[in-house]
C-alpha cells in the first residue's frame, strides 16, 4: 500500500517580533542575526494561547483540506516538546475540540523531528491496514521554554503548527523511503534544563552536528527511493538556521528556488517548522504533483530523520 498526504494545514500566530525588537531587550543586531542564521522576525504565541489552540487550527485546515470530517481520523499523533500540561496530550485535547472521536490519541517527543517521526509512524499503521487516515501535527510553543534574557537562543525560536493528514495515495506515490536516527550522547547539547525549564543549546556542536546530517540523511533516502539527487524537485528542510539549509541544498545541487525558506519570517520552529514550510509550499504552488520532494530535520535528542516522497494523492 502506497502511503502519502492527504492534506495540509498550518497556523502561526498573529504576533510578529522583528529583530528590531530583540535589539531592545538583549545585547544583539538585526545584522548579526540575519547574517548567521537568516532570521529577520518570528510569531510568538499570546500567552491565553496554547500549544493545543495551535495544534487544534492546523489540524482542522488539514482534514477540511483532505475533504474528510474529524469521525474520518483514526489515529492523531502530535509531535511537541511543549505540550499544554505533561499530561491530557495534546492530541487528547485536540482529539476532543476536534470532534474526532473515533481516534486514538498519543503525543509524539523527538523535538524538530517529530514531524518525521510522526509522519513513519502513521505510514506503519496505514499499510498494515490496522487504521485508514490518520493526522499528524507538528506543533511548539518555544516562547513559553524561551529565556528572553538569552541573546544566543531567544532570536532564533518561534511559535506555530502544522499538520497532515495521512492515508493511502495512488500507486508510485507517497512516502518512498526514510531514514529515523538518534545520538542519546548528543542530548546534553540541546536540552531543557531541569532547574530553569529554559531551553538550552550549544550552538557550536548543533550546528556541526546539523551541516553533516542533514546533507548525508538527504542523500540516503534519495538513493533508497531509487533516484539521484539532481532527481530532486523540491527540498523541504527544517529551518533551524538559513546555514545549515544552505549546506543540505549545495549537497543535493538543488537550485535556491527549489528550497522551501520560512525561517525568514517564522525563525525555528522545532517539530512545527517542517510542516509549516512544507503547507506553505504546497498553498504557494512550488511544489506538484508528481514531484520528487525530501523533507529532513534534526532536532533535541539527538534526533534526525529524512523522508523522500513522490507528491499527490
Amino acid at each position: 500500500m502506497d502511503v502519502g498526504v492527504l492534506g495540509l494545514g498550518h497556523y502561526v500566530p498573529e504576533k510578529v517580533v522583528t529583530n528590531h525588537d530583540l535589539e531592545k531587550i538583549v545585547d544583539t543586531n538585526d545584522e548579526w542575526i540575519r547574517t548567521r542564521t537568516g532570521i529577520e522576525e518570528r510569531r510568538i504565541a499570546e500567552e491565553d494561547m496554547d500549544t493545543s489552540d495551535m495544534a487544534f487550527l492546523a489540524a482542522e485546515k488539514a482534514i477540511n483540506n483532505a475533504n474528510l470530517k474529524p469521525n474520518d481520523i483514526d489515529l492523531i499523533l502530535v509531535a511537541t516538546v511543549t505540550p499544554d500540561t505533561p499530561f491530557p496530550s495534546v492530541s487528547c485535547m485536540i482529539q476532543e475540540r476536534l470532534g474526532a472521536m473515533n481516534a486514538a490519541a498519543m503525543d509524539i517527543s523527538a523535538a524538530c523531528s517529530g514531524f518525521m517521526y510522526g509522519m513513519v509512524t502513521a505510514k506503519q499503521f496505514i499499510e498494515n491496514s490496522t487504521y485508514k487516515h490518520v493526522l499528524v501535527v507538528g506543533v511548539e510553543k518555544l516562547s513559553k521554554i524561551t529565556d528572553w534574557s538569552d541573546r544566543s537562543t531567544c532570536v532564533l525560536f518561534g511559535d506555530g503548527a502544522g499538520a497532515a493528514v495521512m492515508g493511502q495515495v495512488s500507486d508510485g506515490k507517497g512516502i518512498l523511503s526514510f531514514e529515523l536516527g538518534a545520538n542519546g550522547a548528543g542530548g546534553k547539547e540541546l536540552k531543557q534544563e531541569k532547574d530553569t525549564g529554559y531551553l538550552y543549546m550549544n550552538g557550536r556542536e548543533v550546528f556541526k552536528f546539523a551541516v553533516r546530517q542533514m546533507p548525508e540523511s538527504s542523500v540516503n533516502v534519495i538513493k533508497a527511493a531509487g533516484y539521484k539527487e539532481d532527481d530532486v524537485d523540491y527540498l523541504v528542510p527544517h529551518q533551524a538556521n538559513i546555514r545549515i539549509m544552505e549546506a543540505a541544498r549545495q549537497r543535493l545541487g538543488i537550485a535556491e528556488d527549489k528550497m522551501a525558506k520560512t525561517v525568514k519570517k517564522y525563525g525555528n520552529n522545532s517539530a512545527a517548522s517542517i510542516p509549516i514550510a512544507l503547507s506553505e509550499s504546497v498553498a504557494d504552488g512550488k511544489i506538484n504533483d508528481n514531484d520528487l520532494i525530501v523533507l529532513v530535520g534534526f532536532g533535541g535528542g539527538l534526533t534526525w530523520g529524512a523522508l523522500a516522497i513522490k507528491w499527490g494523492r
